[in-house]
């Protein structure tokens, strides 16, 4: 992972699909005192998969891992949209116009600002280009 304060560390959390399991790892979650700031969870037929920014993410993959829990780090770019029509046209359209693929993202609502996470295939090329054409990037000191 490239050391840029844009670059966001999201954990990847393999959940079953079955009753009681997405609160058998939320138990862990509350356990180990790790505070979920944004999140998605996406399924399919065997097992599903909890996406979350969490603060001090290198920590709470330390602890969810030493609860035998299958958990996996995924560089994000947070990217400010303000809470408008069109605000999610400017990035897209940035980001593909540079050749650049989203390939999945989750919107979160903070405090302070509203942001996007997105999965991009190249992170250190798309934060550059975001900046280079003025687009806010959300940094991990503000999660």
């Amino acid at each position: 992972m490239m050391d840029d304060e844009n670059i966001i560390t999201q954990l990847s959390i393999f959940v079953n699909n079955e009753p009681g399991r997405l609160a058998s790892v939320a138990g862990v979650l509350k356990d180990c005192n790790i505070n979920i700031k944004g999140f998605n969870l996406a399924e399919s037929t065997e097992f599903g998969i909890l996406r979350a920014i969490v603060d001090d993410p290198d920590k709470a993959f330390e602890k969810i891992k030493s609860k035998g829990v299958i958990v996996k780090k995924t560089d994000m770019i947070g990217i400010a949209v303000e809470d408008s029509p069109g605000s999610l046209f400017g990035a897209a359209d940035v980001l593909g116009k540079a050749g650049i693929n989203i390939d999945y993202g989750y919107a979160y609502s903070g405090k302070d600002f509203e942001s996007l996470f997105v999965r991009v295939d190249d992170p250190e090329k798309a934060v550059k280009t975001l900046r280079e054409s003025g687009i806010r990037l959300i940094k991990r000191s503000e999660i």
